[in-house]
């Protein structure tokens, strides 16, 4: 199967490394966010940009994605934990349940009022880039299915109690009989009355109509660590759907999306920043402030430097989220070019182009309609 929207989306190869998807995504997030682009469509965009990265930065999602397409990677094919991938054969069912279900046993039958954890969901949490560099303590609401507070989850009216189905007498499924090209078939289906169950509400409660669950806005606070990244999660044990039969709640996976900033590109414990400074500056050198995320430094700068030159500002990047200290800060240079100049600034650098044996430059002559275009300009 040939599975490359998502790489197209991010302008990758399939056979594109993290660091080249990630630096993908850097770029396209930061072209396409609300935030700074405006443009009709450029928040389906980043929508966009942001699926392909959230399975193409995961190894096993991406496997999954190159094998069976978005389906595979959304856990489409099979069920590991936390519903994130993985094949262990619980999604399928193993042969035993194929041959159940077509043909009547072959396997052990389930037991329908057995404990069942609830399901899993997902939060997105959008955080600040300070906030990802320093961590931070968020709360957030979300709607899951609770276990309901009047019947504490059996789905019956208070005073009363669910008894086995009458039809499947408990076991959750019943055989019918088809006849077929090849003879009388049987197989095991759900049950009709109890659904699956093995067990008959006969007074149901008037909060939940029988379900058990009812949903609700849940709140709960979310402990950021310093130095995540977009796409990576954070586990919330019992945070998720309530269980069934008495078992355990699912679990909450907060995925975290990091905002761009206007200032500061990061990757990783690197962040980087680019410094414009004068011709002057370039030339003779100078001491200048530069902002980090740490608070404003002071640099030097050499005499002689050239537009591109890095610097490097040790300690003052991101903290390294599964190791210690934290990373650099890559100052980059950009010498500016003045767009107008005055008469005396105009003297100074021929005098300077004088100086270097550049006698031959000749400075153009604004005509009339420059000189309205520079007062249209102006305005």
């Amino acid at each position: 199967m040939n599975n490359t929207e998502y790489y197209d989306r991010l302008g990758v190869s399939k056979n594109a490394s993290q660091d080249e998807i990630k630096r993908a995504y850097r770029k396209l997030s930061k072209k396409y966010h609300p935030d700074i682009n405006k443009e009709a469509g450029a928040e389906d965009k980043y929508k966009e940009v942001q699926e392909a990265y959230e399975t193409l930065s995961d190894e096993q999602k991406r496997a999954a994605y190159d094998q069976y397409g978005a389906a595979g990677a959304n856990g489409g094919f099979g069920g590991g934990a936390g519903g994130f991938g993985g094949f262990d054969g619980s999604g399928f069912g193993g042969f035993e349940d194929i041959f159940s279900s077509f043909f009547g046993g072959g396997g052990a039958s389930r037991n329908p009022s057995a404990p069942r954890q609830g399901d899993d969901l997902q939060y997105r949490l959008n955080l600040e880039f300070e906030e990802a560099i320093f961590g931070a303590e968020k709360d957030i609401t979300y709607n899951r299915e609770a276990e309901c507070e009047t019947c504490h989850g059996s789905g019956a009216k208070p005073g009363t109690s669910p008894v086995t189905c009458s039809r499947c007498h408990g076991q959750g499924v019943i055989n019918v009989d088809t006849q077929t090209p090849l003879g009388m078939m049987r197989r095991q289906v759900t049950c009709d009355v109890c659904h699956g169950t093995g067990k008959e509400i006969k007074e149901p409660c008037n909060t939940c109509h029988g379900t058990g669950h009812e949903k609700k806005a849940h709140k709960v606070s979310v402990k950021v660590p310093a130095g995540v990244e977009t796409g990576q999660q954070i586990r919330l044990q019992n945070q998720g759907e309530a269980g069934f039969n008495g078992g355990p709640y699912g679990d909450l996976f907060v995925i975290i999306n990091v905002l761009p900033s206007k200032k500061f590109e990061r990757d990783g414990s690197t962040i980087y920043y680019t410094l414009n400074i004068s011709f002057a500056q370039a030339a003779l050198g100078d001491t200048v402030e530069v902002p980090t995320v740490h608070g404003a430094v002071e640099m030097t700068i050499p005499e002689g430097t050239q537009t591109g030159k890095t610097f490097r500002l040790k300690g003052k990047g991101a903290p390294r989220l599964r190791g210690n200290g934290q990373g650099d800060q890559h100052v980059t240079i950009n010498v500016v070019t003045p767009t107008k100049l005055n008469e005396a600034q105009k003297e100074a650098l021929l005098a300077l182009a004088a100086a270097s044996g550049e006698n031959s430059i000749q400075p153009k002559k604004k005509g009339f309609f420059d000189k309205v275009k520079d007062a249209f300009d102006g305005e």
